[in-house]
Parts: C-alpha cells; structure tokens; sequence
C-alpha cells in the first residue's frame, strides 16, 4: 500500500466529559474523523464501569473535574486493562504523569485534539512524534 493511509490502532474511544457541549462536540467531531465512541459519559462512576466491562476500549479521553470522583480514578482503572489515557483538562495535575499518556490543555483545537491522538499512538508504536500541538504533554510510557 504505497499511498493508503496507515491503519490507525487507537479506534475505539471512551469520551469521558462533563461539560454537555464539549462532550457532544467532542464525539460528533471524532465520529466524522473516523473513530468509534464505545460512549461518551459524564460522570468517574460510569466511566469505571465501561473501562471494568467487555468493551473494548483502545483510549480514554478525560477530563479531571468530573461527577463523582476524579479523572484520575478513571485512569487508574483505565491503567489496570492496559488502556490509555489522555487527559483534556484546564488543569493538568502532578499525579496525571503516573497513570496517564498525555494531558492536552483545554480549550483546545480539534486539529489538536488529532494530533495528540496521533502522538499517543506513535508512542504506543515506539516512533518518534510527529508533531506535537502546543498544550500537549506526553508522558513516560507506563510500565
């Protein structure tokens, strides 16, 4: 295949958003770019559960403020399937480096949102990072 596209690993993604607005941009936004939303939730609670159930998950994009509980615990369970995280927040914490691939600050452009998509799955891959949109900040792999 000299020209087709590479065939991405990170498809299937869990939206993790409190925000009405943004959760709804988010998913109808990564839809039309061709990924898939196993589900876009609002609350720590709902997003454990996904993350704990059959569903295969291949990235969990998260906010850290949420409905009953902390993106950060969504991670750490995210962290016990081997699932990635990227946080998109306004306030990345210390912590987000333990349990986390990356965190992308909020507000943030769609073509960011992409691209930090893309860096999380070239670093999954062990290929050196494109190109990295600013208020991006990736992590050491999680071992």
């Amino acid at each position: 295949m000299i020209f087709g596209r590479k065939k991405r690993q990170l498809v299937r993604l869990l939206v993790v958003e409190d925000e009405p607005l943004v959760a709804f941009d988010t998913e109808y936004f990564l839809t039309e770019s061709g990924f898939e939303i196993v589900g876009t939730v609002d609350s720590a609670a709902q997003a454990i559960a996904l993350v704990g159930s059959a569903a295969s998950i291949d990235l969990v994009l998260a906010d850290i403020n949420l409905a009953g509980g902390s993106g950060i615990d969504v991670a750490r369970a995210a962290r016990l399937r081997d699932i990635p995280v990227l946080f998109v927040t306004g306030n990345c914490p210390a912590e987000a480096a333990e349990v986390a691939a990356g965190c992308l600050d909020k507000p943030y452009a769609q073509r960011d949102l992409l691209a930090a998509i893309a860096a999380i799955e070239a670093r999954l891959d062990g290929k050196p990072t494109k190109r990295l949109p600013g208020g991006l900040r990736l992590f050491a792999p999680l071992g």
